[in-house]
């Protein structure tokens, strides 16, 4: 395709050639005159005239000297400081600054080529101008640091009864709280930061869906600093498949099996009940197969010690492939199965005492309103296995070891079950949830479209792994087509600018993946740090991995000066033809 220069240029030649014959049939008539002199100055301006034409439309281009930026972003600024070469300001910065005014760091860099260095100047740069920057040496003259919650670490999908933890950090609140809402809005759990401001809660999700936690922060005199909104997305999870083998009833295992029952999972038991009888569900063969078909086995020790030694090989390889076993320690073991433990690198004592467990608080409640439980005794497991369950003190209820591709652990609860009738059912099936959690099988999840986090309205948030009909559906119903972008190439990602905050959906065909938008206003802190870190890092790059820009840029000049000239000259011409023209009439 041909240039617009060149279409120019041919344009006016073919201009200056046709103002030349119209000259020559001028002269033949004697319309300019003897003056050869005349003439000839006629012919040199129609070229002059199109040069200047030519280089007001497009200048010629000019070397700009290197010069730094100063890049105004959010947050209180000091309007003194850079003060040497371009001032930009980006749309979060305040407003009455003397700066240019641009959309993007991207934007002000393509109307400035001759930008040398960045100097930002407030709380950092977004992600939308975090690579824009990246061309450059950057220096960062930061705003004071915010006070209040400045990190925050929360999962944003969990399992359906499961518990989750959420960890962050505040800044400049001292002797301050911090507590986590269910969706009721009632308080779960409740932490003081420590020296470092550092913090962690835990909680624990039911239903299935989408769940709207909190997370209030207190100041000193408990009053509500700010509100940080936690969303999850819960998931079903696969019903566990659990095995139960005991040699006698007893309350713990009723209620045990009652609470995994009530939790979803697919229970087979068989219970002693002596002389020979057993109850529960029909006889499966302690087999490869069978057991391949469960996660978890639980048995107790007087099973353990009566398991016929192939029903033990089997059970053994069984937890080689991966299924977990808990062998609750509820009597003290036989020599038989403190063999067995051991050979699982789980020892456990040969007349274990029963001790109270202190149990700590996941529901808010004071400890010391908790029931009083016993154990039996703690194990002596070998080197290399972990904590399994601690009580509120920190003394450690049993062990747990991997084998294999599995895990094996030992547990000495006796009566967990005085919970549930005390009014404290969440709290024991927070227990034994942790336990089971620990052992059983792992089976893989299928992989859901990741979602960045966290998103504010109107700010930038990059959702790849896309399809082609990929959209997002708007808390109000409202549906935004995605568009790839192809320079991304098999990462097929495409940009999204939320406007409002809530719950979003990606769909993508049948699949649909809700996320969600914080309130503009929250997490300011929060969002303040972030930028801070981010900058930071840029300014922190050695300079050995920044490119090497040129001592100077071109640019086009200004079009003023040579179309004020071409019409000056243009006016000149049209004066000289006007005054020939009356020389002719006046000599007819």
């Amino acid at each position: 395709m041909t240039s617009p220069q060149i279409l120019t240029l041919l344009a006016l030649t073919l201009a200056v050639a046709a103002a030349w014959a119209r000259l020559a049939r001028g002269r033949r008539r004697g319309a300019f005159g003897p003056s050869r002199a005349g003439f000839a100055l006629r012919l040199l301006l129609q070229p002059a005239l199109a040069v200047l034409l030519f280089f007001g439309l497009f200048p010629p281009r000019e070397r700009v000297p290197p010069e730094p930026m100063t890049v105004f972003t959010a947050g209180p600024i000091e309007d003194s400081r850079p003060v040497e070469g371009l001032r930009v300001a980006l749309p979060e910065a305040p407003a009455g600054l003397s700066a240019e005014r641009v959309p993007d760091l991207a934007s002000a860099l393509r109307r400035h080529p001759q930008t040398a260095e960045l100097h930002i100047v407030g709380e950092g740069l977004e992600a939308r101008d975090l690579d824009a920057a990246r061309g450059r040496p950057v220096e960062f003259f930061p705003a004071p640091a915010p006070s209040g919650l400045v990190e925050l670490h929360a999962p944003a999908q969990v399992v359906a009864g499961a518990g989750f933890s959420v960890r962050g950090r505040i800044s400049g609140l001292p002797e301050s709280s911090v507590e986590l809402l269910d969706p009721s809005g009632a308080r779960i759990a409740l932490a003081r930061p420590d020296a470092d401001g550092r913090f962690a809660l835990e909680g624990r999700v039911r239903g299935i869906g989408t769940a709207d936690f909190d997370l209030r922060l207190l100041d000193a005199d408990e009053s509500e600093r700010e509100r940080m909104p936690l969303p999850l997305r819960v998931h079903a999870p696969d019903p566990l498949r659990i095995r139960f083998l005991a040699a006698a009833p007893s309350p713990e295992l009723k209620y045990l099996r009652r609470w995994a029952s009530d939790a979803g999972a697919r229970l087979h038991s068989r219970i002693g009940a002596g002389a020979g009888i057993l109850l529960g569900d029909h006889a499966q063969p302690l087999d490869a197969e069978a057991l391949g078909g469960s996660d978890l086995f639980v048995l107790d020790a007087r099973s353990l010690e009566s398991l016929p030694d192939p029903a033990f090989a089997a059970l053994d390889a069984a937890l080689d492939s991966g299924l977990g076993v808990l062998v609750r320690i509820d009597a003290a073991p036989g020599r038989r199965a403190r063999t067995r433990l051991s050979g699982w690198g789980l020892g456990w004592e040969d007349a274990p005492r029963v001790a109270a467990v202190h149990l700590d608080s996941r529901t808010g409640n004071a400890a010391e309103n908790l029931p009083l439980l016993t154990r039996l005794g703690s194990g002596a497991p070998a080197s290399g296995a972990a904590v399994l369950l601690r009580d509120g003190r920190g003394t450690a209820l049993g062990h747990w070891r991997a084998r294999g591709r599995g895990r094996v652990g030992a547990l000495g609860l006796l009566d967990s079950y005085r919970l549930v009738p005390s009014g404290y059912a969440s709290l024991h099936g927070a227990l034994w949830s942790d336990v089971f959690a620990a052992l059983a099988r792992t089976r893989a999840q299928p992989p859901e479209q990741e979602i960045p986090q966290p998103m504010w309205p109107e700010s930038r948030a990059a959702l790849c792994g896309l399809d082609e009909a990929a959209e997002v559906i708007h808390p109000d119903g409202a549906i935004t087509p995605l568009r790839l972008d192809p320079a991304l190439g098999a990462s097929r990602c495409a940009a999204f600018w939320p406007t409002r905050s809530g719950w979003h959906r990606l769909r993508e065909g049948e699949a649909l993946v809700p996320f969600f938008v914080l309130p503009e206003q929250a997490g300011r802190a929060w969002r303040s740090e972030r930028r801070r870190e981010a900058t930071a890092a840029l300014a922190a790059r050695p300079a050995s991995s920044l490119p090497v820009l040129a001592a100077a840029s071109w640019r086009r000049g200004s079009p003023w000066p040579w179309l004020a000239a071409w019409l000056a000259l243009a006016v000149s011409v049209w004066w000289m033809e006007r005054r020939a023209g009356a020389a002719a009439r006046g000599r007819d």
